[in-house]
C-alpha cells in the first residue's frame, strides 16, 4: 500500500474537510469510524499519520495509542478535541500522542501540518 494516513472520526461533515484538504494536496488518507477497523488497516501496512478525533463514543485512546505506538514504522499520532475538554486533552497527551490540539487549532494549521505528518521519520545518528 502506497503511504497514507488514516483519520478516525465519526463526523461525516469533518471527516469531509480534512478528507478534501488531504486530498488537495495529493495526500492519501482513509477516514474510519471505529478504532478497531482503524487498527486492522493500520496493521496491514503502517501509514505515516493517524489523526484522532477524541471524542469519539467509547475510544480507549490509550488502549488505541499504545496499538499504534508498536507499529514499525510508528506512525505520527495526533489528537484533537474540544478545548473545553482539558482532562481529554491532557489524557492522550499521557498515552502518547506526538500532537494534541485543540479542534480550533487543528482546524487552523492542518493545511500546514498535514504534509508535515507524512515525512518519514528522521533516524538518529
Amino acid at each position: 500500500m502506497p503511504e497514507y494516513g488514516l483519520h478516525l472520526c465519526d463526523d461525516l461533515i469533518f471527516t469531509s474537510r480534512v478528507g478534501g484538504e488531504a486530498k488537495a494536496q495529493g495526500l492519501t488518507l482513509h477516514a474510519k469510524k471505529k478504532g478497531e477497523d482503524l487498527l486492522q488497516l493500520a496493521r496491514q501496512a503502517p501509514p505515516r499519520c493517524v489523526i484522532i478525533d477524541l471524542h469519539l463514543p467509547g475510544l480507549d485512546v490509550a488502549a488505541l495509542v499504545g496499538e499504534l505506538a508498536a507499529l514499525t514504522p510508528k506512525p505520527i499520532i495526533v489528537g484533537y478535541g474540544s478545548h473545553v475538554d482539558v482532562a481529554t486533552l491532557k489524557k492522550a497527551r499521557e498515552a502518547g500522542c506526538d500532537l494534541v490540539w485543540p479542534r480550533s487549532k487543528f482546524v487552523e494549521e492542518l493545511a500546514t501540518a498535514l504534509p508535515l505528518w507524512y515525512r518519514p521519520a528522521e533516524t538518529g545518528s
